[in-house]
């Protein structure tokens, strides 16, 4: 974006989709895989524009308002996301021919998720489950996440702290973000 204050989605929706399409379908991607992407974009997209009146940008920036209507689309999906984690927990670690850069982000996309990390995120409640994936996948802040999901700030980093704590002891107190080479010094 050029700095310019972001599109109004009540009065240039078509701005607002060719300025946050993208971003959403890689969001999108990352949480439930390429497949369901595109259905879940569109979908996002079409509720959106349905709703555009009554977006507030008091409460939140375009952005954070699509991020929020995205995870409420993604968990319409939640029963094939986590159907697809656990199936993906059952086929053990992945190849580590990756970048760092990709590995990292391979670690936390559907299409990555690999063994112990795939099952631990499944077993999450929603709630901590979606905040994670926001923070991780999208890069949301704390206040972006609140005004997304339409809770508290609190609320997010105490389902943050909760999430991330679940994961460590499922994982055996190793951190899933690191690579290897990190953990084993």
């Amino acid at each position: 974006m050029t700095g310019d204050p972001p599109p109004d989605p009540a009065e240039r929706f078509d701005e607002v989709f060719d300025a946050y399409f993208a971003e959403i379908h890689r969001y999108a991607a990352k949480r439930l895989g390429p497949d369901a992407a595109a259905d879940v974009a569109a979908q996002t997209f079409l509720e959106a524009f349905r709703h555009r009146r009554r977006y507030d940008p008091i409460r939140a920036s375009v952005r954070t308002w699509l991020y929020g209507i995205a995870t409420k689309v993604v968990g319409r999906h939640q029963r094939t996301e986590t159907r697809a984690l656990r199936a993906r927990a059952r086929l053990g670690p992945g190849r580590d021919a990756e970048e760092h850069t990709e590995r990292v982000d391979t670690r936390v996309s559907a299409q990555g998720l690999r063994g112990e990390l795939a099952g631990a995120i499944a077993a999450l409640p929603r709630g901590q489950r979606d905040v994670l994936l926001l923070v991780a996948l999208a890069d949301l802040s704390h206040e972006e996440v609140a005004a997304a999901l339409g809770i508290s700030y609190g609320t997010v980093g105490s389902r943050l702290n909760r999430a991330r704590t679940k994961l460590r002891k499922a994982l055996g107190g190793t951190n899933p973000m690191l690579t290897l080479e990190e953990q084993h010094g």
